[in-house]
């Protein structure tokens, strides 16, 4: 198991070199890098001809972590993703792709370091300012669930709720996070939000957007509302499993279209 040490865990990764453009990949809240691959949400699964990077984020999948939700606020996952393009692409601009948690981690790093990334590739962006705080409430009581009832009594909600209907036929999974962790993921995820829209307008790079349709924690207005803050972004939206499944092929075409390349440079520090 190949792991880095960030301050209070140690990040898995896996590493991919095919001698391209530098390519990092994130996951969700509560998945991984074998989930995400599960649920078809492994964008990199079909790329060639790049070095990709791939992690658990802390207290999730392989990585360790600590019970603690600050730990577990986007801006501290940001910087446990900018310390690690630092080990594997130094001085280089990254691809960035992930679905909701992953995407909001991207976009906090991108606001610490803008000239880091040469284009993003965002999926299911999760609930962001006005929808944030009723998203946030379910994680309170998630976690207050889990620390009375244990994790059990969590599946049997989740798994009588509609999903939506791009995941139709993909397989029941449970939470990559160790039971002793997952309160405190749960509570970290509600203490976070995406950067401000004023943030969010300032990132140049250019972004698809990949959303679905009736999904409450990943509604399409936050995909709206990013695309119509970034000027250089786009929207598609799915509705059915094959939509989704087309997702591969449209990150392998934002990085043959991104200005990136294995010698691309940063322009200014980090401020």
């Amino acid at each position: 198991m190949h792991r880095i040490e960030v301050p209070g865990a140690q990040i898995a990764w896996a590493f991919s070199d095919e001698s391209g453009p530098p390519v990092v990949q994130l996951h969700g809240l509560t998945s991984s890098r074998s989930r995400d691959r599960l649920l078809d949400l492994d964008l990199g699964r079909g790329l060639s001809d790049t070095r990709l990077l791939r992690y658990d984020a802390r207290g999730h999948g392989h990585s360790t972590g600590r019970p603690v939700p600050e730990d577990y606020l986007w801006p501290t996952l940001a910087e446990d993703l900018l310390h690690l393009l630092e080990v594997w692409f130094p001085g280089e601009q990254v691809h960035g792709v992930g679905p909701s948690m992953g995407a909001g981690t991207l976009l906090h790093a991108a606001v610490l370091e803008p000239d880091r990334f040469s284009g993003f590739t965002l999926l299911l962006p999760p609930t962001a300012w006005a929808t944030r705080a009723a998203r946030a409430e379910e994680y309170r009581r998630a976690a207050t669930l889990l620390e009375a009832h244990g994790i059990e009594r969590m599946l049997a909600a989740d798994a009588a709720a509609p999903g939506p209907p791009a995941a139709a036929g993909r397989p029941d999974t449970v939470p990559h996070v160790a039971a002793d962790l997952l309160p405190a993921v749960y509570r970290g995820a509600a203490l976070s939000d995406l950067p401000t829209p004023e943030q969010i307008a300032r990132l140049t790079q250019p972004t698809t957007v990949l959303a679905w349709i009736d999904d409450p924690g990943h509604p399409i207005s936050t995909a709206e509302a990013l695309v119509s803050l970034m000027p250089n972004a786009a929207l598609q939206v799915a509705s059915t499993p094959d939509e989704v499944r087309r997702w591969p092929a449209v990150l392998a075409a934002d990085i043959a279209r991104s200005p990136l390349s294995a010698t691309a440079t940063l322009s200014r520090p980090r401020g």
